[in-house]
């Protein structure tokens, strides 16, 4: 568990208190230590993601995201690093590990008396653990310094993830996949605005056209008022007059849908694609989500891949290692005729120019590597016994 520290502000006297939170540990949620490894990390989130999937009876939404939150980080290495050195903090907190403002905070209008300046502001937008607006904390503080509160960002719409399988092959030479998604979506009838087509718009009557409303909140630290967005018109002050029928305000609503998604041809297994805009529907205008795909490829039978080239075993006797000769072999490319030479030994590799996997967004194309294994029969007959008894005298 990583320790947060904030602080509670009066606009009279400056005074603080320490306020923390509990920031959930990316590692103790997946289930796996610190120096797991990368395979590791995947099989726990496969596991994990496939027990909580929302569409899953007894699935659970919110621990679903908080895993693919850890494996969005963990799995990547430069993420990961940060991660390691600097905490959950490291790109979506409000302190940096050594004490001082993080990126996103904005200390240019603060007084040099130890007062609240003009124009003192505090950008919130990016302060969560999921990278959205932490609701709330932009008004408290904006309360505190006083000053005109800028409107309050609608957020964007959630990310999608999801899984795609594909063959060998398809991983080789490219692949299309159709998923079916049952997601938020712009709304068709008020283009996302929340009123009905016609409908003007009028001062909302919670907030009398202040966008904010005063909330007097209590914990375990003690109370305080705070400044909060008003829920009605989200800030902005008006509210139409007449909600949209078909989404009832909301700017978006659900439906199902058909994506097609394009494979390049070489992705890695694990490897995500990102589809911009194709996640859920933003608020009241706000722009879309994303939606992630992580595509897994299917072990072959026969090869195996090793960054751009593909390995395979090719099984020859004893004989034709012996005296050299042709031998037909399968490639992912098709089928084609190896020369064995004479006297080829037991675990030597042949190489195949650009029978391999092709660099994805690039002109590079790996080779295929065809390892010998010299069949030893168990069991041979008085002739050949002789036979490679006279081979053994001849070399000696």
């Amino acid at each position: 568990m990583q320790i947060l520290f904030f602080y509670e502000f009066n606009t009279n006297v400056l005074i603080y208190k320490n306020y923390f939170f509990m920031a959930t540990d990316y590692y103790d949620l997946l289930g796996v230590s610190k120096s797991a490894s990368d395979d590791e990390i995947k099989k726990a989130y496969r596991k994990l993601a496939h027990k909580h999937h929302p569409d899953k009876t007894g699935g659970d939404e919110k621990k679903f995201k908080e895993i693919n939150e850890a494996y969005q980080v963990l799995s990547d290495k430069t993420k990961r690093q940060q991660y390691d050195q600097f905490g959950q903090t490291f790109d979506n907190g409000g302190f940096s590990a050594q004490g001082g403002p993080a990126p996103g905070w904005d200390f240019s209008g603060f007084s040099s008396q130890g007062g609240p300046g003009s124009g003192f502001e505090f950008d919130f937008s990016d302060f969560s653990a999921g990278g959205g607006p932490a609701s709330g904390w932009e008004d408290i503080f904006s309360n505190i310094f006083g000053g005109q509160r800028a409107p309050r960002r609608k957020k964007k719409g959630r990310d999608i993830q999801v899984d795609v399988e594909i063959d060998f092959s398809e991983m080789v030479f490219g692949a299309k996949r159709q998923i079916s998604l049952r997601r938020s979506v712009v709304c068709d009838r008020c283009s996302g605005l929340g009123g009905d087509p016609g409908t003007s718009k009028k001062t909302c009557p919670i907030c009398k056209g202040a966008g904010k409303v005063e909330k007097v909140s209590r914990s375990f630290f003690g109370s305080f008022s705070q400044v909060a967005t008003c829920e009605e018109c989200q800030g902005e002050g008006k509210i139409y007059e007449k909600k949209c029928s078909q989404c009832g305000g909301d700017g978006k609503v659900k439906r199902d849908e058909k994506i097609d998604i394009s494979i390049p041809a070489g992705i890695s297994d694990g490897q995500t694609i990102s589809i911009e805009g194709a996640g859920e529907a933003g608020e009241r205008g706000a722009r879309s989500g994303d939606l992630y795909v992580i595509v897994h490829i299917r072990p072959h039978e026969k090869f195996s891949r090793k960054g751009l080239d593909i390995l395979s075993n090719e099984y020859i006797p004893f004989s034709k290692a012996a005296l050299g000769g042709e031998i037909e072999m399968e490639t992912i490319h098709g089928k084609l005729v190896l020369k064995i030479p004479q006297g080829t030994q037991s675990g030597e590799v042949f190489r195949i120019r650009d029978k391999g996997v092709p660099e994805i967004n690039g002109r590079e194309i790996g080779n295929h590597l065809a390892k010998i294994i010299v069949k030893i029969p168990k069991k041979i007959s008085r002739e050949q016994k002789n036979i490679i008894e006279q081979l053994e005298r001849a070399g000696e």
